[in-house]
């Protein structure tokens, strides 16, 4: 076996223990997290509006749906911030203390809400800290997934990077699963005491699952493609610097190409179990745990999405998932309609094979397509703007479809026009797969010194 071969085969840190490690550390990391901003994404669609906006609520309870699913969007617009400050300093400092950081700043903000006081007791001072922590949760989840990505990534063989990524990818899934389960759990055993006080369970269990989460990401090392960048780094402007000047194409690209996997996630995260519990007047509890069985999906999808980009190529991937995405956007809906609850799980599960093609592959794509010195900004910006374009108001622009059009197959478009426009994006980035991450880095100081050489 020729020396090319066996470096194909192992870890760039040459330590395939150290790698698991790695890969426990991203996934349980991600999914801790991802369950704090799913449990409030549930809790938006079922208890938070009457809780924290009485007034309204009493008066237009549409307006207040609405208005509670806006609160998801409002912490994806300090994600961006998020993704710079962390990103920043994870291109700096290092990929592990940031990931930690966030880690613990996630957990603090989802406890909180958990012992906030609602509008009957502290008035409109109740939906004011409610926005604040979730500005905190926002700005927590901008730097938490580039740093879990690279991690993941930088640690991988060069013709597994697709499958070692897909690990902080099925966190997202993970975390879903563990906020639905939780809230069936609560709601089937406590009935209505769950909308007066047992809404705060899940909120204040993130402390224990924050523990867990800081425990196992202590003891991963830091990623060996920052180590060796860090050993030869020589006075350089800011990544930042950097990326804003050569770099902007691909964070672009970045965010188009996330829209649509993000918009059509949020709405299995946040919408359709309340769109089938309050419009379809379905059972919550079978609603909700046909949700969590159909989330093992994405999680399934993802992880093959990511090894199946190892084969025919990130690309190659995303495009079959979008296209599955948009043509399967509007008919399930009419399944969903039928009010009938194995129509509805089929119409989630199958929705999930587009998911997981294209989130699978996205850890190793964004990795490729920048160059060292600046990829933990260049991936958690692009991300962070993705999802304020996609996920970020998708439940509530779902919610003003169907006041206004009174049609569940409208929102269906909706997420078809995200999908395509998606597929364009991706469509235009050249197949990165195979790419050396340290060749990709010298071709970046080659362009820069050319460049600068033609200015002068």
């Amino acid at each position: 076996m020729t020396q090319a071969a066996n470096t194909a085969q192992q870890p760039i840190s040459g330590d395939a223990k150290e790698a698991r490690r790695v890969l426990a550390g991203t996934l349980v990391g991600t999914s801790i997290e991802w369950y704090d901003f799913f449990i409030y994404a549930q809790a938006a669609g079922v208890v938070l509006a009457p809780l924290f906006l009485a007034p309204v609520a009493k008066d237009n309870p549409g307006l207040a749906q609405v208005l509670s699913f806006a609160t998801i969007g409002i912490s994806f617009l300090f994600r961006p911030l998020g993704a710079i400050v962390a990103g920043h300093l994870g291109d700096r400092l290092g990929r592990k203390k940031v990931l930690v950081f966030t880690l613990i700043l996630m957990g603090l903000s989802t406890s909180l809400i958990g012992v906030l006081p609602t509008y009957d007791t502290v008035g409109v001072v109740a939906p004011v800290l409610l926005i604040l922590l979730r500005v905190l949760q926002g700005f927590s989840a901008g730097g938490e997934w580039g740093g879990a990505a690279l991690m993941a990534v930088e640690h991988a063989p060069r013709n597994r990077r697709g499958y070692f990524g897909a690990y902080p990818q099925i966190g997202v899934p993970v975390g879903m699963i563990l906020a639905t389960f939780t809230l069936w759990v609560l709601t089937t055993v406590m009935g209505p005491a769950f909308s007066q006080w047992g809404w705060r369970i899940p909120f204040l269990f993130s402390i224990v699952l924050i523990l867990v989460g800081y425990l196992i990401r202590r003891a991963v090392e830091e990623s060996p493609v920052f180590l060796q960048l860090l050993e030869r780094r020589k006075e350089s402007s800011a990544p930042l610097g950097q990326l804003f000047r050569y770099n902007v194409k691909q964070v672009v690209l970045t965010a188009v190409i996330f829209i649509a996997n993000n918009a059509a996630g949020y709405l299995l995260i946040a919408y359709f179990s309340t769109y089938a519990v309050k419009a379809l007047k379905m059972d919550q509890a079978t609603v909700l745990l046909a949700t969590t069985l159909a989330s093992f999906g994405w999680l399934v999808f993802t992880l093959w999405g990511g090894a199946l980009s190892d084969r025919i190529g990130r690309v190659r991937t995303f495009q079959l998932g979008y296209a599955f995405l948009a043509l399967w956007a509007v008919p399930m809906w009419f399944l969903i309609d039928t009010r009938n609850i194995l129509w509805y799980f089929v119409a989630l599960f199958v929705m999930t094979l587009g998911l997981g093609l294209s989130y699978g592959p996205q850890s190793a794509l964004y990795a490729e397509m920048f160059p060292a010195k600046v990829r933990y900004s260049g991936v958690s910006i692009g991300y962070a703007m993705g999802a304020i374009l996609g996920g970020a108001f998708a439940p509530t622009i779902a919610e003003m479809l169907m006041n206004e059009f009174k049609a569940s197959w409208t929102i269906g478009i909706y997420i078809a026009i995200a999908a395509v426009v998606s597929l364009i994006g991706v469509s235009l980035v050249k197949e990165t797969k195979g790419i050396d991450l340290h060749v990709a880095e010298a071709h970046a100081e080659y362009v820069r010194e050319h460049s600068a050489d033609t200015h002068h």
